[in-house]
């Protein structure tokens, strides 16, 4: 991302000499220079797996091992959720700030981060599924351990992709890491899932509740604690693997220097500036709606599978249908990205409404395989599109105010801070309301008014956001995609400096 020197661009008639130069290169004489090997891509691809790892085990399991093993009441799980999500917004901003200011060492500027991060949040991450001997002050624990855990994945997680722009000066090369690493991410998203819920499986079995005629919340048993425990190691570990090929695969490059007179815009100047561009506010207030109904499918699957349906023994398998229905429907959704255009992809989104609204009613086993598949292809549009259409955003906004390059950052930064938040109030009032409806932390069968509180939010509330969602998006017209010559001054624009701010 480019900031041009002064802080405004010129126009391509006024250019600078480099820039001059830069216009008369042939199209593919980049891809000639700093070339990246296969190696490099797959290590700098493998550096994005723990993250990704993590956040698939937490979004699918953790809502439930906190009611059903950790026993903490639904308020206080309501707080953990909403807390930790915000400590991971509001670290987005945070870590941009330090880390633009942050010296090169002889690792490089952006992979001290990285490597310096990985102790502290694999033991946050243990430790956010340790059961703790006393049980007064536990969702303290576990709010202080999720507050951690989100935040210092925040600093992880940026300069990690941060580190695309310094690997090679070539375009097409940093847009082939991109895509190893969004390859590596979506496999590490699989293998959370899969390998958490198969090693924590034995601790939600029949056996549990075999004597759940009985009120009140069962005794939490060693196994489920050491199935816990075994699975957050096997995560965790998986931080200090792939930072470690990540080192010896990666090398980060010296960033071109800057003249000493280049200013760019804060962050709170430039946010000032986009909150104010109708496309990306629309954009945002749309996503805001649509990423929330996201989560909140996700989060509450397992618990609906285990309280308000006979379908406990299928939840690992449910997960994974989504899971690789998502990642096998990607290709197809990019592929109608481009045929027919990004606002008609978006009704690609609402498919899941009727199937969520009929697991609610008939939660079978057969209906659930068709949702979770058809919820996985929605999900893979819901995820593709915002960063499909962020760029059109971002040019839209480049032409008209001119402000340079390094508002991408800004725009990028504030869209993940803006969805986080979003979650974080989603996922919070949710959980609030089954402490509201009398959920029961452990036990074996819930209220009936648990039941019905789980399958609304199960079909009634993703629905309805999806829905306010995507008639937000379709209001008003789309961004118009720049002229070649304007694409063009982007794009040198782009190339000619790197910034972080």
């Amino acid at each position: 991302m480019a900031a041009s020197p002064g802080g405004t661009p010129t126009p391509a008639a006024e250019a600078p000499p480099a820039q001059r130069a830069a216009l008369t290169l042939e199209p593919d004489s980049d891809s000639r220079a700093g070339r990246l090997s296969f190696c490099t891509k797959v290590c700098y691809g493998i550096g994005g797996v723990p993250n990704q790892v993590a956040s698939s085990a937490t979004a699918f399991y953790l809502q439930l091992f906190l009611l059903d093993v950790a026993q903490i009441p639904a308020a206080q799980v309501s707080l953990v959720l909403f807390g930790g999500k915000v400590s991971g917004a509001a670290a987005d901003p945070v870590a941009g700030f330090f880390i633009n200011r942050s010296r090169r060492t002889g690792s490089g500027r952006l992979m001290p981060w990285v490597l310096g991060c990985m102790p502290f949040i694999a033991l946050a991450y243990f430790f956010l599924w340790f059961l703790p001997p006393f049980t007064s002050l536990r969702g303290l624990w576990y709010m202080t351990f999720y507050c951690l855990f989100q935040a210092l994945g925040t600093f992880f997680q940026v300069p990690y992709t941060a580190l695309t722009m310094l690997l090679t000066p070539s375009p097409r090369e940093r847009d082939s890491a991109t895509a190893y690493r969004m390859t590596m991410e979506m496999a590490g998203t699989l293998m959370g899932a899969a390998v958490h819920g198969l090693i924590v499986s034995g601790a939600h079995g029949p056996h549990r509740c075999a004597d759940g005629a009985l009120p009140g919340p069962v005794a939490v048993s060693p196994d489920a604690t050491r199935l816990y425990s075994i699975a957050a190691a096997v995560v965790a570990v998986t931080y200090p693997v792939c930072s470690a090929l990540l080192y010896l695969g990666v090398k980060e490059r010296p960033e071109p220097s800057a003249p000493a007179s280049s200013q760019g815009l804060s962050f709170l100047a430039g946010l000032g500036l986009i909150v104010r561009h109708p496309p990306y506010l629309k954009l945002v207030i749309s996503f805001l709606f649509i990423s929330a109904a996201v989560q909140v499918e996700q989060s509450y699957l397992v618990l609906f599978c285990t309280h308000a349906s006979r379908l406990q023994d299928h939840v690992q398998s449910l997960v994974l249908t989504i899971l690789v229905s998502a990642v096998l429907s990607t290709p197809l959704w990019e592929w109608v990205l481009q045929r027919f255009g990004k606002r008609m992809s978006a009704f690609g989104i609402c498919v899941m409404v009727p199937f969520a609204i009929l697991l609610a009613v008939v939660p079978t086993a057969p209906v659930a395989y068709v949702v979770a598949f058809v919820s996985g292809v929605s999900i893979a549009v819901s995820l593709l599109l915002p960063w499909s259409m962020l760029p059109d955003v971002v040019d839209d906004f480049q032409l008209q105010h001119r402000h340079g390059p390094g508002m991408e950052t800004i725009f990028y930064s504030s869209f993940v801070f803006f969805t986080k938040l979003s979650g974080a109030g989603a996922l919070g009032i949710s959980t609030l309301s089954l402490e509201f409806a009398g959920y029961e932390a452990g036990a074996c069968k819930q209220t009936e008014q648990v039941v019905v509180t789980l399958k609304v939010l199960i079909g009634a509330v993703p629905t309805c956001m999806l829905i306010i969602g995507l008639c937000i998006l379709m209001v008003g017209p789309a961004p118009k995609a720049p002229s070649q010559d304007a694409s063009r001054r982007l794009s040198i624009r782009r190339r000619t400096s790197y910034s972080l701010a």
